[in-house]
């Protein structure tokens, strides 16, 4: 293979077994997006009366680290269904096909709300929004401008240049360097705390929370967990026991342990729930992430992150309350409200723009590599080429674990990315 591939395929691993999707993981980026939401829905003041404001507040105290969730999961299921031999260039006109309509229509209608709202515009921050590069920009104004929470999305714009770049280097690295990412990036996540000392005061809130390099540690995790996991190597306990380290840790953390700890603590949790959700969709356990529904609110999560603070704030501006909250019943029932409006809305943008889309932009995925048959006669699982648009379908649950310990693999439907892609048909080692 040419250095023009994602990865060579004499890097990937021999004795391999095709494990065709992780529709569990989709189920988990609804979760990612719900945390994201609710730790809005307290801080954006919906709510006036102080009881029930304090109460979402305190449930969803630490619900900005489902975008940390986010960059870990994309790292994963990133490295999870790169196939070797894919080129670059269809690797960065894939995942430009899948964030930027999306970007671009939220972009064009927050920018007509701050035209009607008679809003001053900054026009150096609303191109840098446009095109995705406003993380880089510490200034206050520039980069939470326009649709806000599209600071995240000029963060995995950088994300999704390196890694064709980096995985190469991956799938030749030995186990114990990608354990040492995998156990380093909380240590450094944790220096984070005293290392904006040494950035300018006005700076330290973008260096920790916004800045593309940083926040690339929480991506990396994730990609050097998936290679273990491909390998074989990766250990950790299964989704029960990892669903329950993470609740501990959740409430642990929001309840009696410093701030300065939560992105620390979490960004090991979170790893540990991926890892584990992926291991049972390959193995065929019983996961409740890989519902339906679950599976369904998943790929209209990446929507649904990007309408839902632009609805609530154009909402509440209108009606006069911005600032000060619903009194009463209203506030509690404003905040279903949006959240059901805002899924609807992220539903509309899902069908009809970021599907067709993806079919009009994207290219199809290169064929699995080996003559038909192949991994037939090498006792492998063997994966599914297709070269259908990414999410345009849902998941069903793998048939169950066959007599040799994989899964039995339906045509299963859908998968799992944080900005919304899904991805077919992935190589998975089970052991060396």
């Amino acid at each position: 293979m040419t250095s023009t591939t994602l990865a060579a395929s004499e890097t990937t691993p021999r004795g391999r077994t095709d494990a065709d999707r992780l529709p569990s993981l989709t189920g988990l980026r609804w979760i990612a997006a719900l945390l994201v939401f609710g730790f809005h829905a307290g801080t954006m003041r919906i709510i006036a009366d102080p009881g029930p404001q304090a109460l979402v507040g305190e449930i969803f105290t630490l619900g900005l680290s489902g975008v940390q969730f986010f960059f870990i999961l994309s790292g994963f299921v990133l490295v999870w269904s790169a196939r070797p031999g894919a080129s670059r260039r269809r690797f960065w006109r894939r995942r430009f096909a899948k964030i930027y309509p999306n970007h671009l229509v939220l972009w064009a209608l927050a920018m007509l709300a701050m035209l009607w709202f008679a809003d001053p515009i900054n026009p150096v921050a609303a191109l840098e929004n446009l095109l995705l590069v406003q993380a880089w920009d510490p200034r206050p104004g520039h980069f939470y401008s326009v649709n806000n929470v599209s600071w995240s999305l000029s963060c995995e714009l950088f994300f999704y240049l390196c890694l064709p770049l980096v995985l190469p280097a991956v799938r030749r690295a030995r186990p114990w360097l990608l354990w040492a990412v995998v156990i380093a990036v909380p240590l450094l996540i944790l220096a984070l705390w005293p290392g904006q000392a040494l950035v300018p005061e006005s700076d330290r809130w973008w260096f920790a929370q916004v800045f593309p390099l940083v926040r690339s540690l929480e991506f990396w995790m994730g990609v050097a967990a998936a290679e273990l996991m491909l390998r074989g190597r990766w250990r950790g306990p299964g989704l029960p026991v990892a669903s329950l380290i993470f609740v501990l840790t959740w409430v642990a953390a929001s309840q009696w342990i410093p701030a300065e700890f939560w992105a620390a603590l979490l960004a090991a949790a979170y790893v540990l729930v991926i890892a584990a959700a992926a291991d049972a969709d390959v193995h065929g356990r019983r996961s409740p992430l890989r519902s339906r529904t679950m599976v369904w609110l998943g790929e209209v999560s990446f929507a649904f992150y990007l309408v839902h603070v632009f609805v609530i704030m154009t909402i509440l501006r209108s009606t006069g309350d911005w600032g000060t909250g619903l009194p009463g019943w209203w506030g509690p029932l404003a905040v279903i409200g949006f959240l059901l409006l805002t899924l609807g809305l992220a539903a509309l943008l899902h069908r009809y723009v970021e599907q067709p889309m993806m079919r009009r932009l994207a290219p199809s995925r290169p064929p699995r590599p080996g003559p038909p048959g192949a991994a037939a006669r090498s006792g492998s699982l063997g994966g599914v080429a297709r070269s259908e648009s990414p999410g345009a379908e849902r998941s069903e649950a793998s048939a169950g674990p066959s007599a040799a310990g994989l899964p039995r693999q339906r045509a299963s439907r859908g998968g799992a990315d944080p900005a919304g892609d899904v991805e077919h048909g992935r190589t998975v080692h089970h052991g060396q």
